[in-house]
């Protein structure tokens, strides 16, 4: 069981980094915020009853184990690299010359959201599809798509007034 969750985790890696890059960028206990997650995975390898993928099971741990560390420990997370579907958010907004201090804003944006929305339009910009992020978050695939929309058209807004 060990090596299986071993090899899975190593397989996986690149998502628990995304998130503690999302929810725990340059704070000074970054890395044992990570062991953290990496032990409530752990914790619930034995549920893991293989009825997902086991991407889309580590997204729902991992995500839910950071939303409660940020929230026992008052962290405010920052945001930094998603992925290229950031700009698909900013396309209405972006001009050539100001690309990196959009991408910049998007995060900040993205970091003004509630912990559920946050997570939704993270597992968005990582090119989930709605039904893998309803299985994730645990809504349904029509409410993932409205709330897509709805938080697409919340971080344009805010991004467009940041700049005035």
């Amino acid at each position: 069981m060990e090596e299986d969750f071993v090899k899975l985790i190593n397989q996986n890696q690149g998502i628990l980094q995304r998130i503690c890059n999302i929810y725990f960028y340059q704070h000074p206990y970054r890395e044992d915020y990570y062991q953290e997650i990496l032990i409530r995975l752990w914790k619930a390898y034995p549920k893991f009853k293989q009825k997902c993928a086991f991407s889309t099971w580590l997204y729902r741990v991992a995500l839910n184990a950071a939303i409660d560390l940020v929230r026992k420990e008052s962290i405010l997370p920052v945001c930094k690299g998603l992925s290229a579907q950031e700009d698909s958010i900013c396309d209405s907004c972006l001009e050539e010359n100001y690309v990196v201090d959009e991408r910049e804003r998007l995060y900040q944006a993205i970091n003004q959201l509630p912990d559920v929305e946050k997570a939704i339009i993270i597992l968005y910009l990582e090119g989930y599809e709605y039904k893998e992020i309803s299985a994730i978050i645990g809504i349904s695939d029509t409410n993932v798509g409205v709330k897509i929309n709805r938080i697409k058209k919340q971080l344009i807004k805010r991004i467009q007034n940041g700049r005035q």
